[in-house]
């Protein structure tokens, strides 16, 4: 882990300065593989297991894609959007209030400070978001704050960057993922990707966060999709 990461700030700086470019789903994911398909899955599994579901959390909102995607599988929920960049959740609360006649409650502040209320959410979005938690204990304490905010028979959907416990396996996907990103603009796109990687980003391997839900005390876990260093996948309670 590098020594020096970005601090919450910098993170919500550049969130801030880039809401356009995050509510197009084509140009706000294009580094993230597969990133119309995991959103597809993620809410087509939460369509499946929870078709009545009244109240969603989207924690790491952005601009509000997870969402808009959720409510067209399940309209009108209350939706509950949390996101350290108040650009990115005005941004995400104008178009989210255009397609659904629940309430929407805006929650500015970091993952970690959130105050939930208990056994209160049918569905909670994660996507591209819990790669910014650092230590085990940040791990621990949000995957505990969502299991105790949902309902019994809730689930989570996370889709994120990841890493492997394999360094050789760890080695192997970061160069396809180079690959990748070269293809979308060349060597110095690729380093520039690389680089804020480096500095904002301690994502953690699948297996990790897949025995740290049910840890924290989900009944099962579900793997919707991996590719390279990218995983859709989730749990319920």
């Amino acid at each position: 882990m590098q020594a020096t990461k970005a601090t919450n700030e910098e993170i919500r700086v550049r969130f801030d300065n880039d809401v356009e470019r995050f509510s197009n789903l084509d140009t706000g994911q294009q580094t993230t593989i597969d990133a119309p398909l995991t959103m597809e899955l993620c809410t087509e599994a939460a369509r499946y297991i929870n078709p009545q579901a009244k109240e969603l959390l989207d924690i790491g909102c952005g601009a509000g894609n997870y969402t808009l995607k959720m409510l067209s599988k399940v309209p009108g929920m209350n939706c509950t959007l949390n996101d350290l960049s108040m650009p990115m959740l005005q941004k995400a609360k104008e178009r989210i209030s255009q397609e659904t006649s629940g309430k929407i409650t805006i929650v500015q502040d970091d993952m970690r400070n959130l105050d939930l209320p208990d056994e209160h959410y049918d569905i909670v979005l994660a996507a591209a978001t819990l790669h910014h938690l650092r230590e085990d204990a940040d791990w621990e304490l949000v995957f505990g704050k969502i299991y105790s905010a949902l309902k019994p028979g809730g689930s989570i959907w996370i889709s994120d960057l990841i890493t492997h416990d394999s360094p050789f396996i760890n080695n192997l996907f970061e160069d396809k993922y180079a690959e990748y990103i070269e293809t979308l603009g060349g060597p110095e796109y690729r380093q520039k990707v690389f680089d804020y990687i480096a500095y904002e980003d301690t994502p953690r391997s699948l297996n990790y966060q897949l025995d740290l839900l049910k840890r924290v005390g989900f009944r099962s876990t579900e793997i919707l999709h991996k590719n390279s260093c990218f995983a859709a996948f989730g749990a319920i309670k």
